[in-house]
């Protein structure tokens, strides 16, 4: 699945079995505070900066501890305008890139890749089009080299072409049959419309007919530039080697990208409430309003506050009032999305049908509550002892280094970031969250989707059928 760039910096959640809740607030302080003790700023992670001969840049983290070297990349705004007719082109040419390049047809590309252990990947997500390789040091070179040839000379064979076609048309067809992708493509259909953000990044049933190897081609040719490229590497690697690298995998790319700019966008559909009936025992609940993007200075402050709304696990506020109180769903959650040119604040979560009505209920007043009370000091010490202790636990191989070192390097945070992050969450305070709350947070702004067949609910829209 194609998965969002910026989705790196959602916190990391705790999940615990429904009778093994104990003291959850003071076990993660604890052992929080545990792991970030291990992780002093003694050992603070350096980020070199590399330039190659040929002028390409990245950041390196160089680590010789373990024989492993770990590359990421994307080309912003690569993929996230999809031809008209032609919707899920970028989506199904990540599928299609190691799938025979240079000499080797398929299988035999393939092959060298698992003989030698070597990781490659592409992704398309709706602000760009990356691209990830691990490798073992010693195989460091064909790694590199297979890499290059999957984004300059592939194949786009067109029994490889049905191939992965119709391994999407399959996914997108068992997709129309779950109530959580149904209530996510109309949620972001509403929000969005007449907007990249608001489509199937990977197309339709009738879109993806209609690609062609020559629109693969095309689309290779016309986004892949030099000009939109963000680089990333972990691992066994010297900061001269890894210029060499950059210019082998990507010296060869044009200079500028031919990739039309996505817009920025104001979120539609606010205040909405979307039935879409299902015949389910269960209602699938979906709602959002306009968020904060990454580079927002409220972000920090955001996000202490919805750690402790709904995305601290158990911990939240919606878990205790939802779930435990009331015993109204297993899971109930929100979170941030900052995307490039829109952001989101959201909530979800599933109940039964008979008390769809009231768990709504209890989640907006649970909004309105934050807004209007922000956070005790005791759930502020708690937010921020978890958020700091658990970071650290984000970085736990080389290739989750490079990740995160890569949305660091996009989102223009400064090459200091990992080593200044709890200093910027620390400092958020009660005061923060309460402008940054009342910003956010407003029930009656609630976009919400609803799949079901929920009691105690006034849809302003049914949508019967649709998706």
């Amino acid at each position: 699945m194609p998965k969002t760039f910026s989705s790196l910096w959602l916190p990391l959640t705790l999940t615990l079995s429904p009778g093994g809740r104990g003291n959850l607030r003071l076990t993660a302080a604890v052992f929080f505070a545990t792991a970030l003790a291990l992780l002093s700023p003694a050992q603070a992670m350096e980020i070199k900066r590399v330039v190659s001969p040929g002028g390409i840049e990245a950041w390196l983290v160089e680590d010789h501890k373990v024989p492993v070297v770990a590359l990421e990349w994307v080309f912003d705004g690569a993929g996230g305008t999809d031809p008209k007719g032609k919707e899920g082109l970028a989506n199904l040419a990540s599928t299609m890139l190691d799938e025979g390049a240079g000499p080797y047809d398929s299988q035999a590309f393939q092959a060298r890749l698992q003989d030698r252990a070597i990781a490659l990947g592409f992704e398309s997500g709706r602000d760009g089009f990356g691209g990830s390789m691990r490798t073992l040091a010693e195989n460091r070179e064909e790694a590199l080299e297979l890499t290059r040839l999957a984004m300059t000379e592939p194949h786009f064979a067109p029994e490889a072409l049905d191939r992965m076609r119709a391994s999407v048309m399959a996914s997108l067809r068992r997709d129309l049959a779950d109530p959580n992708y149904v209530a996510r493509r109309q949620f972001y259909a509403t929000a969005f419309p007449d907007h990249p953000y608001g489509s199937e990044s990977r197309g339709s049933l009738d879109s993806l007919p209609a690609i062609t190897p020559d629109d693969l081609r095309a689309f290779v040719k016309g986004q892949f530039g030099r000009d939109r490229l963000v680089v990333a590497a972990t691992g066994d690697i010297t900061p001269e080697d890894l210029g060499k690298a950059l210019d082998t995998v990507f010296g060869g790319l044009p200079a500028k990208a031919d990739a039309t700019p996505i817009p920025d966008v104001t979120m539609s559909g606010l205040g909405q409430t979307i039935l879409l009936p299902r015949p389910t025992a269960q209602t699938v609940m979906l709602m959002g309003q306009p968020g904060v993007k990454r580079d927002d200075p409220d972000w920090y402050a955001a996000t202490v506050m919805n750690y402790v709304l709904g995305g601290g696990g158990f911990g939240s506020r919606l878990m205790e009032e939802v779930r435990e109180k009331r015993g109204l769903s297993y899971g109930v959650y929100s979170y941030l999305i900052p995307m490039d040119h829109a952001a989101l604040v959201m909530a979800g979560g599933s109940t039964v049908n008979a008390k769809a009505g009231q768990a709504l209920d209890i989640i907006r007043q649970e909004w309105a509550r934050m807004a209007k009370d922000g956070l005790t000091d005791q759930e502020m010490a708690d937010a921020k002892t978890y958020l700091t202790g658990s970071f650290p636990l984000q970085l736990g191989s080389t290739q989750a280094i490079a990740r995160i070192l890569l949305q660091v390097k996009r989102d223009r945070l400064g090459i200091d970031y990992l080593n200044q992050r709890d200093r910027y969450i620390n400092a958020v305070t009660q005061a923060d969250i309460k402008r940054v709350a009342q910003r956010l947070l407003d029930p009656a702004k609630l976009l919400t989707v609803l799949v079901g067949k929920p009691d105690g609910v006034t849809p302003t829209r049914t949508i019967e059928g649709g998706s």
